[in-house]
């Protein structure tokens, strides 16, 4: 129904030119590649086209460029260069960025070096008579400075015995800057003494001179000069980027577009000094790629029909009206049909649309279902959405035939209306459900019967249970149960009965056998009692079959009946709320109701199209029409 026809498109030129044919397709999404490996594999002397992808990884280099030394790349367009000469390019330019950036951070790691030696150093700022450079360049004495908790200092006098000189130079609530100086000998006992009590030693750098006032003075002179190097760095470092910026976006584009051209090379078959790219199409799509390939040396491009390579299986592309396309959801959950078979959205469409509709038929909750559908589709890309605008739609208009606004049926008094609740209209409505089940099910079983036609599966088209066989039994079984229940007088005599179901129902039974015989095989390989066995069974579950599809589909009148029940029940709570909570308990209800059996009776119909008309005749084991832009782009 809506499966595009499709050509089979094979593209033939020089292995020298398969980067320009490439670049040419990668963004294309309108062609669906062949891997070259299904003729590599089966061919002897065909390869696959494998060039080491060295683009990709100077893109990779360019893009960590990017983030670590701040590069930037505009809108460019590729050029033809050798990967030698786009490596060096990029080279020159990234090694003298990084060498500015290792002399950056030599300073910012000397700025943080010596902000952290000021820290240190600021408690004792205000002592001009401590110079480091005699205290700690005594040949005799050990000196250590640091800080300890102030309640520790106390505890300093039970240790007058040992020899050390101790100092404080500044005190907050908690922490005390101080240093102590002992001797040599004595070093390790007074340290383990301080150590006792939580002395932290902070380390003076060897490049600290003078007093602590001024070292913190020689400190910030070169924290401010090495900022104002790093400064006069940083600008040198945009300056060359800037100076390069169109030649590093020329070959930042070039790298992607081989990059890609390089992860498209797995389509390319090789024989000798000539390689192809074999893919499917529309037709109009191959002539304008033979239009734009036609300037190119020793490029010829063949256009065949799309069933024209028996080691090829066509993809399917399917094209759906703008009312059948969201439906396309519910049919790939099952399977895309094969290239050979016909599209069922259309059908899916109207059938799902139809039987939600009566099932949910409500004016005001289709209202709220629609637009809440439009909501989601248009702001959210929700697909689902889409759906639900057109079987909200749908409920609307079973909703004026059941006279159904919000489950009021008071409402539409003016218009005459179906009430499914009186009792006189309960088994019209039950038996109108399962009208709706025959037709549907003769529908699918005809879409069989004419698909097996097609491909001349003649076995499955004569005497299959969803065959001319089974269509003619499923028929006169019908024909003469309302002949009966509804006392139509037809003549229906014996040789009706013999033709149109008796023989009907022994084809089926002989089914196998029968198919084997049409293709020239042996009918009964295991022995007729065998068969027989196996058959009788089978028939039994086909006829059962017949009997609960078509009752299944009493759920379709179920399902109007529980509707109107439960805003019944929804209408009687709010009565007895009275006043204001005769409209919470209204809202409250609709919502519920709304939520509740809007997805049992999505549900529901899903499963009708799967079990009781999907199994009839749909197969879907096709191949998806992938494009190449989106394969890449996976």
């Amino acid at each position: 129904m809506a499966i595009a026809k499709l050509k089979l498109v094979e593209i033939e030129f020089p292995k020298s030119q398969s980067s320009v044919i490439l670049s040419k397709l990668i963004n294309r999404d309108d062609f669906h590649p062949e891997p070259a490996s299904k003729f590599a594999d089966r061919v002897r002397g065909l390869t696959t086209l494998k060039n080491a992808s060295h683009f990709a990884d100077l893109l990779s280099r360019m893009e960590e460029a990017k983030q670590t030394c701040g590069f930037k790349y505009e809108e460019a367009a590729p050029a033809f260069m050798s990967i030698a000469e786009a490596d060096q390019a990029f080279l020159e330019v990234a090694d003298q960025v990084t060498k500015i950036n290792m002399l950056k951070k030599d300073l910012e790691e000397m700025i943080e070096e010596n902000e952290l030696t000021i820290k240190q150093l600021t408690p004792m700022a205000n002592d001009d008579a401590m110079d480091f450079d005699n205290i700690f360049t005594s040949k005799y004495l050990e000196v250590r400075y640091g800080q300890m908790p102030v309640h520790n200092v106390d505890k300093l006098s039970f240790y007058d015995n040992q020899i050390f000189l101790f100092k404080s130079f500044y005190k907050d609530a908690h922490t005390c800057y101080c240093f102590y100086v002992t001797t040599h000998e004595k070093a390790p006992e007074v340290d383990n003494i301080f150590s006792s009590l939580f002395f932290e030693r902070i380390h003076i750098p060897d490049y600290v001179h003078g007093t602590p006032k001024k070292a913190i003075e020689s400190l910030q002179e070169e924290i401010d000069l090495a900022r104002k190097n790093i400064d006069k760095y940083e600008k040198n470092k945009q300056q060359l980027i800037e100076s390069h910026q169109e030649e590093l976006s020329v070959i930042y584009a070039t790298c992607k577009d081989r990059a890609s051209t390089s992860e498209a090379e797995k389509f390319v078959v090789v024989f000798g000094n000539m390689a192809a790219i074999y893919g499917f199409c529309e037709k109009k799509v191959a002539k304008l790629l033979t239009n734009e390939l036609a300037g190119y040396e020793k490029v010829t491009v063949n256009i065949k029909p799309a069933m024209g390579d028996s080691r090829l299986t066509p993809p399917t592309l399917l094209k759906n009206n703008w009312f059948s396309k969201p439906f396309r959801l519910f049919v790939e959950m099952y399977g895309v049909p094969s290239y050979t078979d016909f599209d069922p959205t259309n059908f899916v469409a109207i059938t799902y649309t139809l039987l939600f509709g009566i099932m949910f038929g409500d004016v005001g909750q289709g209202l709220v279902l629609a637009i809440v559908g439009f909501l989601f589709a248009k702001f959210k890309g929700i697909k689902l959405g889409e759906v639900g605008m057109r079987i909200g739609l749908s409920s609307i208009i079973f909703g004026f035939f059941f006279g159904s606004v919000f489950g009021n049926e008071e409402v539409l008094t003016f218009m005459p209306h179906f009430v499914p609740m009186e009792s006189k209209n309960t088994m019209p409505l039950l038996e109108a459900a399962i009208g709706i089940g025959v037709v549907l099910i003769i529908i699918s079983m005809m879409f069989n019967t004419y698909l097996n036609l097609k491909k001349k599966h003649w076995g499955e088209f004569f005497f299959s249970q969803n065959g001319v066989s089974g269509l003619s039994f499923y028929i006169s079984i019908i024909i003469l149960a309302l002949n009966s229940l509804m006392g139509l007088h037809l003549p229906l005599g014996l040789p009706f009965i013999l033709i149109f179901t008796v023989l009907p129902i022994l084809l089926i039974f002989l089914k196998e056998p029968l198919s084997r015989k049409i293709e020239g095989f042996k009918m009964f390989p295991e022995g007729f009692g065998s068969f027989f066995t196996e058959g009788f069974f089978e028939l039994f579950d086909i006829v059962l079959t017949f009997i609960t599809n078509t009752m299944s589909f009493l759920r379709v009148g179920g399902f109007v009946l529980s509707h109107a029940g439960m805003m019944l029940v929804v209408y009687t709570l709010a009565n007895k709320m009275g006043g204001p909570g005769y409209w919470i308990t209204l809202v409250i209800g609709n919502i519920f109701v709304m939520v509740l059996e809007g997805m049992i009776v999505g549900i529901q119909v899903l499963r009708l199209e799967f079990y009781e008309m999907f199994s009839r005749y749909y197969e879907g084991n096709g191949i998806p029409f992938t494009s190449i832009k989106d394969i890449l782009k996976k």
